[in-house]
């Protein structure tokens, strides 16, 4: 594929996310943007006018009604950054021109058809849901590479899982787990709400949907597919920055580990993993070392005899989003997974 470059499609074009993949896109050698599509309600526009910022970097018209015929004959892949339960809509069709699909909405994420539907609404792709793949790296690396449909992980969860996997997947976790967000505005999403407006969010920090986040039982969902079974409180907040999350988990260890065990173990964990990087141990990550790559920080600080504090940091729109939507193109394609993030310091404003 190297010799021919990649045909994408962009669904869903004029959001953060969308015009996040492009970004990055438009810096992989070895990707062509061949066609970008934005909400029914959104005026057809170039992409010079809606995002001068790539303007004579690409010759691209993106419309408001998806040409089929584009994507049947002129797409290897598309990527669908678009609201829950609105991916479903498209997916089938999709897969049908046998197309590779990387969904950034929640839609594919849940194998289980009843969890999607007691968060979500009712699910008219059911059958799809065994067959999507979970677009985490650092977990479902092999099954990503032979997938037709990823689902892309959602940006609190890839914190959260990430910070907690390596405890996880050794079992040492019990009780209940509590997990913190922190979170910048482009989390939100690119729409009209009074509540995302400057002077309501600007000096100004709040907690939302306590415990009853949607990623809430993403979270839980992935976990228990490790054999991880307390149960999770998910707290999101909202804070005055455009991008980034930073997450504080709170465990209850099994059993008493020392501080350097506990700290090898997460190094172990993710020695060959290009972006996850461990902190030395009781130092914690910040967001202004996240945002505009696609690294995940990780820091632990071991509290009392069994108490184990884990801080992750990402940037919601790049390996929260877009930028893991890339990575999981490049495993399923077979290019160099780290393509073209080392280059990309670039935040959307």
């Amino acid at each position: 594929m190297k010799n021919k470059k990649l045909r994408v499609a962009i669904f869903g074009i004029s959001g953060y996310a969308g015009r996040k993949l492009l970004e990055i896109l438009l810096l992989h050698p070895y990707v062509e943007v061949v066609a970008g599509f934005v909400a029914p309600d959104e005026p057809d526009l170039s992409i010079s006018q809606m995002y001068p910022k790539v303007a004579k970097t690409i010759d691209l018209y993106c419309t408001n009604k998806v040409d089929w015929g584009i994507v049947e004959k002129n797409c290897d892949i598309v990527f669908l950054a678009l609201p829950h339960v609105v991916s479903m809509s498209f997916v089938p069709k999709i897969l049908s021109y046998g197309k590779r699909v990387i969904d950034l909405s929640a839609d594919y994420r849940f194998s289980d058809v009843n969890l999607y539907e007691k968060w979500y609404q009712k699910h008219t792709s059911p059958e799809l849901l065994e067959k999507a793949v979970y677009g985490l790296p650092e977990l479902y690396r092999e099954e990503i590479k032979g997938a037709q449909l990823i689902a892309n992980p959602g940006c609190y969860p890839t914190s959260a899982i990430l910070g907690l996997l390596p405890a996880a997947k050794k079992n040492i976790i019990k009780g209940r787990i509590i997990v913190n967000s922190l979170s910048g505005f482009t989390g939100a999403g690119r729409k009209p709400d009074v509540s995302l407006l400057f002077a309501e969010g600007n000096e100004n920090s709040r907690a939302y949907k306590i415990g009853q986040h949607r990623h809430q039982p993403e979270i839980q969902h992935i976990l228990e597919k490790v054999g991880c079974l307390p149960e999770v409180t998910f707290v999101p907040h909202l804070i005055p920055v455009n991008c980034g999350i930073l997450t504080t988990m709170y465990v209850e260890l099994a059993q008493d580990i020392d501080e350097k065990s506990l700290q090898n173990m997460y190094i172990d964990f993710y020695r060959n993993e290009p972006f996850v990087r461990v902190m030395d141990y009781g130092c914690s990550p910040e967001i202004k070392n996240v945002a505009g790559t696609n690294f995940c920080d990780i820091g632990i600080k071991k509290i009392d005899k069994n108490f184990l504090c884990v801080v992750s940091a990402i940037d919601n729109l790049v390996k929260g989003a877009s930028g893991q939507a890339v990575q999981n193109m490049n495993i399923m394609m077979g290019f160099e997974e780290t393509i073209p993030f080392y280059s990309n310091e670039t935040c959307v404003s």
